[in-house]
């Protein structure tokens, strides 16, 4: 059974840092594209930040970068460190995963195979 869980998030108060994981088991992932997206209440699930197989290329939304940072250290994790968070970073994050992504291109929903069940992060203000 393939399976993507998320860990790390919480509470927060802005300005504060977070660090989110996701495990993968169930296949190997390291020919994947891992990425994160966020949804909010009343909002659309969006796009976050992505990493290409073998941690060749990253990929940010305009809203996080340079505040986030997105990694991963094998086949199996993945890691979204959030620093300088705002209110309106505040959603639920979720791990996602896709085997047809080739490495020169960010992880689109449409593209994505496996998503985790999603991890909370509030930023109070």
């Amino acid at each position: 059974q393939v399976q993507l869980v998320e860990s790390g998030g919480g509470l927060v108060q802005a300005g504060g840092s977070l660090k989110l994981s996701c495990a993968a088991s169930g296949r190997t992932f390291g020919s994947a594209a891992m990425g994160w997206f966020r949804q909010a209440p009343g909002n659309e699930r969006e796009f976050v930040a992505s990493i290409s197989r073998a941690a060749v290329n990253t990929y940010y939304a305009d809203s996080v970068k340079g505040r986030f940072t997105i990694s991963r250290d094998n086949a199996k994790t993945v890691y979204l460190q959030m620093n300088s968070l705002k209110p309106e970073d505040t959603a639920v994050y979720y791990c996602a995963a896709g085997f047809r992504t080739p490495p020169g291109r960010s992880l689109q929903i449409a593209a994505v195979d496996y998503w985790g069940q999603g991890t909370q992060v509030t930023v109070s203000s």
